[in-house]
């Protein structure tokens, strides 16, 4: 069995390509050859071959320099020539002849594993490497299982229906997603609908577009403010329509199980105190205003401190999967006491003039050492300088193309709790018009 973990290099290619390579980490043969194979380039000089590549194709300055994958079989498994042999096979069927690769199998573990490193940039016609989830699951796991089924190796079966990786990384960082939150609001659809079709008609009121029907493969919903549908079995296990119709019949055929009385929390009377005003001397506390007021508001949207009776609009509650940088652009706006477009615009140059200066000294710093003179420590501290400006200049950035979408946000919230209370206050007079 065969498992494979991919990793995107996005600076040192060198240090990858000199790990994979370590002398050490592997056994020799008996003719004194190392399991190690180059692509499309020579092992002694891999990492200049790949440079040459980016150059040629200018290319050399994208974020993402190659990839390095990890090819790791189960213990007693295979020996290590067939490690390697297979792991050959695998990056020629991967890469096609297209990239330049180096493979190194490597036994220092308990268990043996190859590390594939190759370039991200194609030396037959320059075109970057694809990486995303499907290439995953389609290429690198299909043909690493591809090889393993051919040489009668072991190998690892998918449970159920893969995530996408941006769902996958949200879920692990505790982080809500866009299924996750068609998800509650069809449970709470759910609560409110008596037959499948009232259950769609709920759905539809609250701003889905449903696609059912006759002619239709799979049911799918389109939450509002989204570009695309998401199949119902696309939701996870209990959300498919054959559940969902079950559900409801459960919920007609199964009374409901009255929830548990909560005890009154016991009343202690608080003793009475005087309330000390501040000194004008001290300074009176002044309420945030324009933008620091707009983004306070938003914050307090995307995460009220105690629950709210009526939920924000779907494409509110999307946000809240960006609460963290909403929270840094507002640490921002109050630090620099930025509260409209003029000032946030000049923060924005004022942090580009530093930006400017320091790379004028540190260029001139290059020209130095490249005359032989120390001064790695000068330049250093240059590049530890620049990380936090530069954070804070694409964080004006970031505020600046944000503003237009957080007051339509704003906008869309109050347009609701609006037509809520007017809902209410319909149920209201009806229910005094039957008591009349």
């Amino acid at each position: 069995m065969a498992y494979d973990r991919i990793i995107v290099v996005h600076a040192r290619m060198d240090n990858r390509i000199n790990y994979a390579l370590n002398e050490s980490k592997t056994q020799k043969l008996e003719n004194g050859q190392l399991l190690q194979t180059a692509i499309n380039c020579q092992l002694d000089t891999a990492f200049r071959d790949m440079l040459e590549t980016k150059r040629r194709w200018d290319k050399e300055k994208r974020p993402i320099q190659g990839y390095h994958i990890i090819h790791s079989f189960s213990p007693g498994e295979v020996t290590a020539e067939q490690a390697h042999r297979l792991s050959v096979e695998m990056a020629e069927r991967l890469l096609q002849g297209r990239f330049e690769a180096v493979v190194a199998t490597h036994t220092d573990h308990g268990h043996i594993h190859a590390h594939i490193v190759f370039n991200s940039v194609s030396c037959v016609d320059g075109k970057m490497y694809r990486d995303d989830f499907k290439a995953y699951y389609g290429d690198i796991r299909g043909i690493s299982n591809a090889i393993s089924r051919e040489n009668d190796l072991s190998v690892i079966e998918p449970k159920g229906s893969g995530k996408h990786y941006a769902e996958w990384q949200a879920e692990k960082n505790g982080k809500p997603t866009v299924r996750g939150l068609i998800r509650q609001d069809v449970d709470a659809a759910l609560r409110d609908a008596f037959t499948l079709q009232s259950f769609f008609e709920v759905l539809q009121k609250r701003g889905y577009t449903i696609k059912r029907g006759a002619n239709v493969r799979h049911t799918a919903v389109k939450p509002p403010g989204s570009d695309r549908f998401f199949r119902l079995d696309s939701l996870g296990d209990g959300y498919t329509e054959a559940d969902i119709r079950d559900r409801l019949n459960r919920s007609r055929s199964e009374p409901e199980t009255p929830e548990p009385k909560k005890e009154a929390p016991v009343y202690i009377p608080k003793g009475r105190y005087k309330v000390k005003r501040r000194s004008p001397a001290y300074g009176e506390k002044r309420k945030l205003s324009g933008l620091r007021r707009l983004y306070l508001r938003y914050l307090y949207l995307l995460s009220p401190p105690r629950p709210r009776r009526r939920p924000p609009p779907f494409t509110v509650r999307a946000e809240v999967r960006k609460l963290d940088q909403y929270k840094r652009q507002f640490t921002l706006l109050h630090k620099y006491r930025i509260d409209n477009e003029s000032q946030l615009s000049m923060l924005a140059d004022a942090l580009q003039a530093d930006i400017d200066s320091l790379v004028i000294s540190r260029r001139e710093l290059y020209r130095r050492q490249r005359r032989g003179e120390d001064v790695s420590a000068e330049i250093k501290e240059i590049s530890l300088a620049l990380r936090p400006i530069r954070r804070e200049l694409k964080c004006c950035q970031q505020v600046a193309d944000r503003i237009p979408q957080i007051q339509e946000h704003i906008r869309l919230d109050r347009q609701s709790a609006e037509q809520a209370e007017r809902t209410q206050t319909k149920a209201k007079e009806r229910r005094r018009d039957l008591w009349k």
